[in-house]
């Protein structure tokens, strides 16, 4: 099992290209699934999420060519096989994408329940109810979601809470049902307004997109169309967390600043001084950072996918910085591993209390989730001496090569793989 190396200390600089969003990623590959034409993809990410999506779509039967250059080809005119089975699904949540294009093209689906996560619940059933209201038949059946529609019909769907991979299911279910769909309660995340920007590019009549009520005309069919995935702002913000926690001066290429505010905003306020072009930033650090508090809420508010990079920055905070987890309930679990590293926090049921010291020390560490093992990341290269980074499959799920672009930084960080790793 490969692990992480790395010896802290060196400040950051030089520049660095961001890659595709994976959180984009996921739900347009699943959309080509709603048309028999070709659908060509820019900017996919190299990422271990992407290879099992595309992994699942050649088991339904879409033809899938993938480059070296992010670009992927997509053909599902010979889908025969309209079953998500659990080897594939329980392995990446996403999976459940498949669901909505499946029952809307075909008519039926059958595609298994996710099963457990490590960071807290993520109940399908506002999957389900939505699906439902559009005129699904579905239940639960040896633990599958057998839905079947002869053809989807338009609705006013609203969701009990904000749900961006319930939206994206229902937004994907609703282009190809018959008359009008209103999306209520809809999640307004950049990527959910990616995931839609290609839709209308294959003929779909979408608006309101961006906004907690998204309007869809259905229409009889799509056809093909090319698409860009948008620029990943989980991983712009990881960087500018790191180059405030170990110093120096980075250049972001490939980035959309328009779409990380909320980050930006807190980000400034640990001292960090950014500078933001049309898909730029320039971010520098040259001091200690001043705490900062978090409360994590649905777009535009802080994502929940940024709290444990910016707790890794706050632990080397002159003060004390409090911390709300609001999104998932079982999100701090790499608040141990930080303290390995001499971090001092204090959790009291969804809120930490990070007192920031004025250094860490290496030492070998677990990364326990995708996010979990960035804030590792962070926290690493600003440490004292040598630190070791265990599981960094977590890592690979959503951060592409994320070792050889801070290598590039100047970080003292490399990759131990077979004998090296033991």
């Amino acid at each position: 099992m490969d692990k992480l190396r790395i010896t802290g200390g060196n400040r950051l600089q030089g520049e660095v290209t961001i890659s595709g969003a994976k959180n984009a990623a996921l739900p347009i590959l699943c959309a080509g699934l709603l048309t028999a034409d070709e659908v060509t993809l820019e900017n996919v990410p190299a990422l271990n999420d992407i290879s099992t999506t595309l992994r699942l779509l050649g088991r339904l039967g879409v033809a899938a060519t993938r480059g070296d250059d992010g670009r992927v080809s997509l053909r599902a005119d010979k889908v025969d096989n309209l079953e998500a089975p659990y080897d594939l699904v329980k392995t990446m949540r996403a999976s459940i994408l498949v669901l909505g294009p499946l029952l809307a093209r075909f008519g039926e689906a059958r595609v298994s329940l996710p099963g457990g996560c490590a960071i807290g619940q993520r109940p399908v059933d506002q999957h389900i109810k939505g699906l439902a209201a559009l005129g699904a038949e579905i239940h639960i059946e040896h633990g599958f979601v057998v839905a079947r529609a002869k053809r989807l019909k338009g609705a006013t769907v609203r969701t009990d809470m904000i749900t961006v991979t319930g939206t994206e299911n229902l937004l994907m279910a609703a282009v190809l049902a018959e008359g009008r769909t209103v999306l209520e309660n809809a999640a307004r995340e950049p990527e959910v307004v990616d995931l839609a920007e290609l839709l209308i590019k294959m003929g779909a009549r979408i608006e309101g997109h961006g906004t907690d009520r998204i309007v869809i005309e259905g229409v009889e069919r799509l056809h093909g169309a090319s698409h860009s995935v948008t620029p990943d702002r989980i991983e712009a913000g990881s960087f500018l967390c790191a180059v405030g926690a170990a110093g120096g001066d980075i250049l972001l290429r490939g980035v959309a600043p328009q779409a990380m505010g909320a980050t930006l905003d807190k980000l400034r306020a640990t001292g960090i001084t950014l500078e933001c072009g049309t898909d730029t930033i320039r971010a520098s650090m040259d001091r200690r950072p001043s705490p900062v508090d978090v409360r994590t809420l649905e777009y535009p508010g802080f994502a929940t996918d940024m709290q444990a990079q910016i707790m890794a920055l706050n632990t080397l905070a002159d003060g004390t910085a409090m911390i709300v987890e609001t999104i998932f309930e079982n999100r701090f679990m790499h608040v141990q591993e930080l303290c390995r590293l001499g971090a001092d926090i204090d959790i009291d049921g969804h809120t930490a209390v990070v007192r920031g010291v004025p250094r860490l020390s290496g030492a070998r560490v677990m990364a326990t989730d995708l996010r979990a093992s960035a804030s590792l990341v962070i926290a690493g290269l600003a440490a004292e001496g040598e630190t070791i980074i265990d599981r960094i499959y977590h890592l690979d799920r959503g951060y592409e090569r994320m070792e050889v672009k801070l290598g590039a930084l100047g970080a003292r960080i490399e990759r131990l793989s077979g004998k090296d790793a033991a």
